[in-house]
């Protein structure tokens, strides 16, 4: 089971949007087993998920984490989409 954890500065609306936009990617996709959470920054920790999505003015704070992709813009759908489908197929889920 692949984790995805969608983090920002306080873990409520903006890492929210993100996880439901992931969930809605990964659907579109085929792809099941996969869990989505959203985290705020400051509580998450690299044993939460196995790969991180944060906007880009949070990926220095985000070292702690691991493996971090971050997103030019949170809102972008295509640019979130070619993440997810990286991220899916560098874990042979694809």
């Amino acid at each position: 089971m692949l984790r995805i954890g969608a983090a920002c500065g306080s873990g409520l609306g903006s890492s929210f949007m993100v996880q439901m936009n992931i969930e809605s990617i990964l659907r579109d996709l085929g792809v099941s087993d996969v869990e989505v959470e959203h985290y705020d920054l400051g509580g998450a920790t690299a044993r939460d998920a196995d790969v991180w999505i944060v906007g880009r003015d949070l990926a220095d704070s985000a070292t702690h984490l691991g493996d971090v992709r971050p997103l030019n813009s949170i809102i972008d759908m295509d640019e979130l989409k070619e993440v997810v489908t990286a991220i899916c197929q560098e874990k042979g889920l694809l």
